[in-house]
This record gives structure tokens, C-alpha cells and sequence, in this order.
């Protein structure tokens, strides 16, 4: 049976579940994330066996025998009801093997540093005999390495985590992982997947998490540059902003026309770069002008357009109108028509301002057209 941290008791509020990575805890790996979810949800994580506050293992397991485990748990807390998940590494496996088997249940699941297969089976045998024959003392430097991207100030409570883990408990999750590999079934997963990428990250590269965003039917990636391993310890406030836009169904709905209207490349690089000053004004920018007004029936998407581009223009906002003359393109404005509305605000709001738009327009509507043909 799995142990569980109760990180937020919100009776009445949705289910999300958090998992961990081999040799952490919930309480390490999760802990300050989870204290800056903005969204209100009842907020469980759950520890490995051996590992935290959990019983050690009692013989081998399969990762499809962990989910039954992670799902019982969920029924002792919430029984018969969805949920939503977020795990890391292991725990976002056992999130693909959830998905599979008990696609009902889980609402929503955001899955980081993690893989529809993790390396190669030989090297999580070889390491499993590592820890029995020499204890867990002999993985503490390798995972140092492989955690953490460069400047991390934080890792000592993991490390201090992974040196009190039952190396036996270990070694069983290791083998769990060496016979895991859903690669060929992602495109039964029909739920919403957010994939959670650590640039710095070398047991589940990039590309590892691209293949799951890419397989699922309905998927997102978000790369967080100066992230390893574990993104939820090393980026706690971004991956809160994260886990919010996905599973607050309100700021879901914000950054899905924000992603549609400005471009997803552009709203995830805004999100990657959400730090503790920043974070609330890119809270209520997805919640108040992308989820509510936005989406607002009453203007079709264009004339929202046409309006933001003049009030950009007669305020001088620059970059902003850069920004928005890109949107304009994607909600269906003609390069005659934004010309048009740059000549009526010569009018009413001043050549010098008509002048400095033009220019801008200029560029930007000339770099679209040389992306387009690349």
C-alpha cells in the first residue's frame, strides 16, 4: 500500500495526484510546487515503495502493478471518482500506464522527464545490482549529476531522500522500469497531456517527451530550458503555471486561445519564463483577457484584432503591437486590411503614431511571409 502527502485538503475540489521520481519523495520532489498551485484542487502525492514514509517492497512489482496501486489509492481517497495527474519521471510512467488502463478515471495528466520507454533495460538491471551489492551510496553521485542542471541550490533534501531510501525498494523500481515501454500504444491516450521537457535533461532528453506530446491525440510540449531532471523541485514555480493552465479548467481555457491567437511558441516561451515576481500577472492576463474576454461571443476573433491593434497603436505600445500584428495575420486579417486600419489611426491618433506602426507592421508582416516559405 502506498503512502500519501496530503499537500493542500480541499474537500469538494477536484482530485490531482503527484508522483515521484525514483529515490525522492512526494515531500521533496513536490512540496514547494505544490504550494504554489494557484488553482484549487485536493492535492495528494504518493511515495514509492521503500521510499519516504512508504513500506519497503515485499517482492518485485510491474509499472502496470504500481498504477493499480496508485488507483486504489485515489478510491481510498476519492473512490470511483476522476482525477487529474502530474508525475515525474517514474511517476509520470505510471501517468501513461494510467492513461491506458484506466482512461476513465483520469481526467487530465501532465507528464515530466519522463518516457514512453526510459533507456535501456541492461542499465536498470546493472543498476539495481549496484545498489544491492553496495547500497544506496554507490547511485548518490550519479544522481547528483543526472538531477540537476547547472546552478541548482537546492538538491540536498533530495539527495538526503535518495540516501535514505530501502535500497531493495530501489532496486524493484528499477526493474519495473527496465520492462516498461508503451511507445506503440500513445495514440490510444485520448485525454489532455501536457509533456514537460528539461533542457538540461540526459535520462529523458527532449525529444524523449516530444514523442509522447506528438503520439497522444491531444498533446502540448513546453521545454523549461535550465531544468534537469526533476522540473518540479528545480522549477517549482513555473511548473505550478504549468500545471494550473492545464488543469484549472478556467486558465485551460485562457491559454488555449492565448496559444491559438499569438502562437504556441510564443505563450510557452512566456510561461517557461514565469519566475515568483511575474507569476501573477501572467495568472491574470490567461484568466481575465484570454479565458474571459477573448472568448466572449460577441466579436468574432478578427474584429477583436482590429480593435487591440488601434488601442496598441494610440498607446505606443510597441512590442505589444508586434505581438498582435502577428495575431491579426492568425485571426484572419489581410495585409490590405491592417493597412487600412494604420491609415485610419493617422487620422485619429497621429501620423508619428501611423509612421512608427507602419514600420513595425512592416517587418513583422515580412518575417511571417519569409517563415511561411521556409
Amino acid at each position: 500500500m502506498l503512502t500519501a502527502t496530503t499537500f493542500t485538503d480541499a474537500p469538494g475540489r477536484p482530485l490531482l495526484l503527484l508522483g515521484p521520481s525514483v529515490g525522492t519523495t512526494a515531500e521533496t520532489l513536490w512540496a514547494r510546487c505544490a504550494g504554489r498551485l494557484h488553482g484549487r484542487y485536493h492535492v495528494v502525492g504518493w511515495d514509492l515503495p521503500g521510499h519516504g514514509r512508504s513500506a519497503p517492497a515485499t517482492g518485485p512489482y510491474t509499472i502496470a502493478g504500481l498504477s493499480r496501486e496508485v488507483l486504489a489509492l485515489a478510491d481510498r481517497i476519492r473512490p470511483g471518482e476522476a482525477f487529474g495527474y502530474a508525475g515525474d519521471s517514474i511517476g509520470g510512467v505510471v501517468g501513461l500506464q494510467l492513461l491506458l488502463d484506466a482512461p476513465e478515471r483520469v481526467t487530465a495528466a501532465a507528464l515530466l522527464c519522463t518516457g514512453a520507454k526510459i533507456g535501456e533495460a541492461p542499465m536498470w538491471h546493472d543498476r539495481a545490482k549496484l545498489v544491492r551489492a553496495e547500497g544506496m551510496e554507490a547511485v548518490v553521485a550519479g544522481s547528483r549529476e543526472r538531477w540537476f542542471a547547472p546552478g541548482f541550490t537546492g538538491a540536498e533534501p533530495l539527495i538526503a531522500a535518495l540516501r535514505a531510501t530501502d535500497a531493495e525498494s530501489y532496486a524493484r523500481a528499477c526493474e519495473a522500469l527496465a520492462g516498461f515501454d508503451v511507445r506503440d500504444r500513445l495514440a490510444e491516450i485520448a485525454a489532455p497531456v501536457l509533456a514537460v521537457a528539461g533542457g538540461h535533461d540526459r535520462p529523458t532528453p527532449v525529444d524523449s517527451l516530444a514523442a509522447i506530446a506528438d503520439g497522444v491525440l491531444h498533446g502540448r510540449l513546453v521545454v523549461l530550458d535550465d531544468v534537469a531532471h526533476l522540473a518540479p523541485a528545480e522549477a517549482p514555480e513555473v511548473v505550478a503555471t504549468l500545471l494550473d493552465q492545464h488543469f484549472d479548467e478556467l486558465r485551460a481555457a485562457g491559454i488555449a486561445v492565448r496559444r491559438e491567437v499569438l502562437g504556441p511558441a510564443h505563450v510557452d516561451r512566456a510561461t517557461a519564463g514565469t519566475t515568483a515576481f511575474t507569476r501573477d500577472f501572467q495568472d491574470m492576463i490567461t484568466r481575465y483577457a484570454w479565458a474571459e474576454i477573448w472568448t466572449r461571443p460577441g466579436l468574432e476573433r478578427r474584429d477583436r484584432s482590429l480593435i487591440t491593434l488601434t488601442a496598441l497603436i494610440a498607446l505606443g505600445h510597441h512590442e505589444e503591437l508586434a505581438m498582435h500584428v502577428r495575431a491579426a495575420r492568425t485571426n484572419g486579417l489581410s495585409d490590405d486590411e491592417i493597412k487600412e486600419l494604420i491609415l485610419q489611426t493617422a487620422i485619429y491618433c497621429g501620423v508619428p503614431a501611423a509612421n512608427t506602426a507602419f514600420r513595425i507592421a512592416q517587418r513583422v508582416l515580412t518575417e511571417l511571409d519569409e517563415e511561411q516559405h521556409q
